[in-house]
């Protein structure tokens, strides 16, 4: 059992703890998964905690956060990534690399796609409306995209919103993307450019935290 921890001389649960406490009581995926990436993204907590304490607990209420964490271990930092997890899971292409920080061959910063297909060089971006669209971020996301394309990595950008309405959809979009790309590859004359990759888990909430509901509201 984790020790209590005190606060103003208050004893109480520590948040590893009162995360998964809450986590057990809900009934749907939702709410286990706003909690459980906010408690990771923010609340600074370790994915694999996470997972000892739920080990060490109760199995009564442990199925939900138990299939949440498995993507969250995975790389997910929000709701909108792991529902991008369940759309992936539909398409039948090799596993992407989830959050990782690309630089190019000077160490120079690309980007930290949601998905990146190292294969193909294709970078998946799950891009809210209400965040990228506002003035300073779209100037953003353009710089990102032209980053993007100097290095030769082919961009597919879907909006959260659909990765949960057109789910299907989407998955064939994925697919043709990834085909097209391995088809430009195989005819350019130019060699793939060098790019590398580190594990990244920091900065991408703010960007990503929208549920795939709220941008049709």
């Amino acid at each position: 059992m984790p020790r209590r921890v005190v606060v103003d001389g208050v004893a109480m649960a520590p948040l590893v703890r009162a995360v998964l406490d809450q986590c057990r009581r809900f009934t749907a995926h939702d709410p286990v998964r706003a909690l459980l990436t906010e408690a990771v993204q923010r609340g600074g907590l370790n994915p694999e905690d996470l997972i000892l304490e739920l080990e060490a607990g109760s199995d009564r209420g442990s199925a939900l956060p138990r299939e949440v964490l498995r993507d969250v271990l995975r790389g997910a930092r929000s709701v909108a990534e792991i529902d991008a997890m369940a759309v992936w899971r539909r398409t039948g292409l090799p596993e992407p690399l989830w959050n990782h920080e690309l630089r190019d061959s000077g160490g120079r910063y690309i980007g930290t796609p949601d998905g990146y297909f190292r294969k193909v060089q294709l970078a998946w971006e799950i891009d809210s409306y209400d965040f990228h669209f506002a003035r300073a971020q779209y100037a953003s996301t353009l710089e990102r995209n032209s980053r993007y394309t100097a290095e030769g990595i082919f961009v597919l950008q879907t909006l959260p919103s659909r990765l949960r309405s057109e789910p299907d959809k989407v998955a064939a979009e994925l697919v043709a993307a990834f085909n097209a790309a391995e088809q430009a590859l195989a005819n350019s004359v130019v060699p793939a450019q060098d790019v590398s990759l580190t594990s990244s888990s920091q900065g991408r909430g703010d960007e990503k935290e929208e549920s795939a509901g709220e941008e049709a509201a």
